[in-house]
């Protein structure tokens, strides 16, 4: 059963039951890395969006977007947007990063300035290169 299929619009997941459906130890490597850095708190909402539907968690700091998070059975992707603000370090950046993780920075298109990265997080190695966009997007509270 999808993740979509899980659980219905009216039926939202408890952070409890997202995290025992995608099973990762990256998924909490990721949420603690995220609240305790930039002192954010997640929020699970519904999605109609055709791309991925269903629920998701977001994280915000100071009122702007860090990331979202879409559940997979055993892994998730996770939504990272970069923008004009971000461009410039992010050109010194990506040559940094995880040849996977370049590619879909250097393939996802370019939507008013702002490119929509959908980086599947599988590895350590790729986590690590999210949690290098993340203190891109926005410096760690620490």
């Amino acid at each position: 059963m999808s993740w979509n299929e899980a659980y219905s619009r009216d039926c939202a997941p408890t952070l409890e039951e997202i995290d025992g459906y995608i099973a990762s130890p990256l998924w909490l490597a990721l949420r603690g890395f995220i609240e305790e850095n930039f002192a954010s708190r997640p929020s699970v909402q519904h999605s109609i969006c055709s791309g991925a539907p269903g629920w998701n968690v977001k994280y915000k700091k100071s009122g702007r977007a860090l990331c979202t998070l879409y559940p997979q059975k055993g892994h998730f992707v996770c939504l990272v947007c970069i923008g004009n603000r971000e461009a410039a370090e992010m050109s010194l950046l990506v040559n940094t990063l995880t040849p996977y993780v370049r590619s879909v920075y250097q393939e996802a298109g370019s939507l008013n300035g702002t490119r929509w990265l959908m980086i599947d997080v599988t590895d350590e190695h790729i986590l690590a290169d999210v949690q290098k966009l993340l203190c891109l997007r926005a410096r760690p509270a620490k």
